[in-house]
């Protein structure tokens, strides 16, 4: 069986063909390599200039060894096997948009503190619920989920997830349309 490629490796593979530094870039796309990376191993760390980080398409089980990056705004874990969305503490207060569809995650504990999280992106996950404690939110990406399940049959899925969600213009893909309600208030 083949060796999984470490972020270590796959950073200096990445400064070899850019002629950059990693510790520089912006954007830093380490997805889908030949042998998955497993790991988000402590070599992440040197990354203190990335705004955007994509590890999709590996084989990543936990999210790891993120407090190096101080600019993070996109992270990018689609298509992995992550079970949990714990480790994000780190960029909890830069992180605007997360996309985690078709790993194996069960809860959403662990995202409450993403208070700038503005697109969410998590269709093809087990069993998810929607919460309300993303105020920032304005694009989620949520394909089958309960709460979908137990509100589409009376017509009322979207106007649930606004509720929750105040600031959600974007539901799977789908403008959000609502009533604007109380327009006097806050204009004084």
């Amino acid at each position: 069986q083949a060796k999984a490629t470490t972020v270590r490796e796959a950073l200096s593979e990445w400064e070899e063909k850019s002629g950059e530094k990693a510790s520089e870039a912006k954007d830093m796309k380490l997805y889908g390599q030949i042998h998955p990376i497993e790991k988000m191993d402590a070599s992440l760390s040197t990354l203190t200039n990335c705004e955007k980080l994509s590890l999709s398409t590996n084989c990543i089980e936990k999210i790891a060894n993120l407090n190096g990056l101080k600019k993070l705004k996109i992270l990018s874990l689609g298509r992995n096997n992550i079970k949990a969305l714990s480790g994000l503490e780190a960029v909890a207060d830069t992180l605007e948009e997360l996309w985690i569809s078709y790993n194996l995650i069960e809860k959403l504990k662990g995202i409450q503190c993403m208070k700038n999280l503005r697109v969410l992106y998590m269709s093809n996950n087990l069993d998810l619920l929607l919460l309300a404690d993303l105020p920032c939110l304005v694009d989620l990406g949520f394909v089958r989920n309960p709460l979908e399940e137990k509100h589409s049959a009376e017509g009322t899925w979207i106007d649930e997830a606004c509720k929750r969600l105040p600031n959600l213009k974007k539901l799977d893909g789908i403008p959000v349309i609502k009533q604007e309600e109380d327009e006097g208030e806050g204009d004084n």
